[in-house]
């Protein structure tokens, strides 16, 4: 057994170091066809073959191992992706091929997997985790901490696995700022809108709708499970505010019933969720044809997938758009720059980092126009 590996190791870094030499395509096929493995990473720096493909910038090299099984979502020890080697470069080509890859086989495992994403799939958006980051049964049962950090900056924690992981934090206000302008500027019903967000936090978008320069909603209704946050929109006056309804309990509890679509239908749908996996996401883009009043709707969600490393975001920007065109909506995508200005004070303090590209993709999606 201990030979056999080996053996896969000397013809991994073989393998390797060849593509790097750059050695020629033939060179590269008969190793590969004499049983180096394509899924290899050198336990130096993680390299893999793509890793190596990128560097040298090979295209055909790129397809050829891309479409031998080259893993393309593989991290090295840096957890840089072949993909963000691309980026570096500022080779379209070679990210694209990458990217690509990485949308057809995510989309593969989810038909493969009765279109369960998170379970199956190679890109751990969200690691088997029973912790409150990774289990919303986790998350419910925990005790939330609302606060302001050492900054001044407002958030909201939960203990997740002896680490403090925030909820929302102040400085996704930006965000949801431009969100709250996209969905509500120059809307055919901005005088009596129907608004419906799941998921309060640290209630940032609701007092950007509830301050709406045209009015407030004529009906906002919010969708909130947890306990500790039902009280924190109790101590705002959330429950007194004129056309306010708040539906305690999880948006699956009640977007079938007749609290949510006796309304007729909303004019600005948002989400953001927290412990809640892409399949939970994708379930609910499921349930938009229902939701939304008509063609004039809007809709949003906090766009955070794979947020943590830009061909992750990536791939699952452009699969989230895929699946809501399955659901009949088309997406437009707006850049919000969030990232960290120099001199900036550091805004995650103790909390795990869950959003580091430098660009959030806003998506505002409407119904598709049908001729």
């Amino acid at each position: 057994m201990d030979e056999s590996i080996d053996h896969l190791t000397s013809l991994g870094e073989h393998l390797i170091s060849s593509i790097l030499e750059y050695k020629s395509l033939d060179t590269i096929q008969l190793l590969i066809d004499s049983g180096a493995p394509v899924w290899y990473q050198s336990e130096d720096e993680g390299t893999s073959p793509l890793h190596a493909a990128a560097y040298v910038q090979d295209t055909a090299l790129v397809k050829y191992l891309i479409q031998n099984g080259a893993i393309w979502n593989a991290v090295d020890h840096s957890n840089h992706t072949a993909g963000d080697i691309a980026l570096s470069f500022n080779n379209a080509e070679i990210y694209t091929l990458i990217r690509d890859a990485g949308i057809r086989s995510e989309l593969l495992l989810a038909i493969l997997s009765n279109d369960d994403l998170t379970e199956s799939s190679t890109l751990v958006l969200q690691a088997n985790d029973d912790t409150a980051a990774g289990s919303s049964t986790a998350f419910l049962s925990s005790n939330l901490r609302f606060t302001k950090d050492v900054h001044g900056q407002d958030v909201c924690y939960v203990d997740a696995g002896g680490q403090e992981v925030g909820v929302m934090m102040g400085w996704e206000r930006k965000i949801m700022q431009e969100t709250v302008q996209r969905l509500c500027q120059d809307h055919q019903h901005a005088r009596h809108l129907k608004v419906l967000n799941v998921g309060f936090g640290l209630g940032i978008i609701d007092g950007l709708f509830q301050a709406l320069p045209s009015t407030a909603p004529a009906l906002h209704v919010i969708i909130e499970p947890h306990p500790d946050v039902l009280k924190h929109m109790r101590d705002l006056g959330y429950y007194e505010r004129p056309g306010v309804k708040v539906l305690e309990g999880k948006w699956q509890d009640f977007v079938d019933n007749d609290e949510i679509l006796g309304v007729g239908g909303f004019d600005v749908v948002y989400t953001d969720t927290f412990s809640e996996n892409y399949t939970d996401l994708r379930k609910f883009f499921e349930t938009l044809p229902n939701l939304l009043a008509g063609p004039d709707s809007r809709f949003s969600f906090f766009n955070g997938l794979g947020a943590t490393n830009p061909l992750f975001y990536d791939v699952y920007t452009h699969i989230a758009e895929l699946h809501l065109a399955e659901v009949g909506l088309d997406l437009e995508w707006y850049d919000v720059d969030v990232a960290e200005e120099d001199g900036e004070k550091d805004r995650w303090g103790q909390s795990r980092e869950y959003f580091t590209v430098p660009l959030y993709r806003l998506p505002i999606g409407k119904m598709s126009c049908v001729a």
